[in-house]
């Protein structure tokens, strides 16, 4: 695991394309699927991981994780066991590494699910949970999808969306996300932990 979490534009740059390994076991209940990595996920390897993305502490108001995930220099090796064992795996629609997501094409987002069925059907989770409904709109060719659960399952997974946590997503709060992706653990049969007396701040993009 990285140590580092400031760098500059440049840098940054340097790192358009690449990829992120998945976060998954043998046990995964919940796959959690965000569009794609940001350029800082891509630098440290390591989920949702920029400064005050509200990924990591929605999944704790959520009941999921008993704490508060710091993926901002990498994914702590007890973090991702904390994950694992909690049968929660995390993966990307599409591979390569973007500063924003819209630069993806509509074409990348329909290759990138036809790939997450082949995935989703290797590793066999209840739910799979799509984080954000415009990508998904797009990606599984269903402009009419509302957030929630899907009519067609997924490599016969559960298919779900939920909405994306990145802090331009402006009509959601770490409070509202936490809600959504309480009911996808529950789906998935994970047994949550009591809801945090008190919500966590962040609220950066990815």
């Amino acid at each position: 695991m990285g140590t580092r979490t400031g760098f500059t534009r440049a840098e940054l740059d340097a790192f358009r394309g690449r990829s992120i390994p998945d976060v998954v076991g043998s046990d995964t209940r919940l796959l959690l699927v965000g569009i794609n990595p940001g350029l800082h996920t891509a630098a440290v390897q390591a989920p949702f991981s920029r400064p005050g993305n509200r990924f990591w502490p929605a999944l704790h108001r959520a009941g999921i994780l008993n704490r508060v995930v710091d993926a901002s220099a990498g994914l702590r090796a007890d973090d991702r066991a904390h994950l694992l064992a909690r049968g929660v795996g995390i993966t990307t629609l599409v591979a390569g590494a973007t500063a924003r997501a819209d630069e993806l094409s509509a074409q990348q987002l329909r290759d990138g699910a036809a790939t997450l069925a082949a995935r989703v059907g290797a590793i066999r989770p209840r739910v799979v949970a799509m984080l954000g409904i415009t990508t998904f709109r797009i990606a599984f060719g269903a402009p009419r999808a509302a957030v929630g659960r899907q009519p067609a399952d997924l490599a016969g997974a559960e298919l779900w969306v939920v909405p994306n946590p990145s802090g331009l997503n402006a009509h959601e709060s770490v409070g509202s996300l936490a809600v959504a992706y309480r009911e996808v653990a529950v789906a998935a049969g994970i047994d949550v932990y009591p809801v945090p007396d008190a919500p966590v701040a962040g609220g950066s993009a990815r």
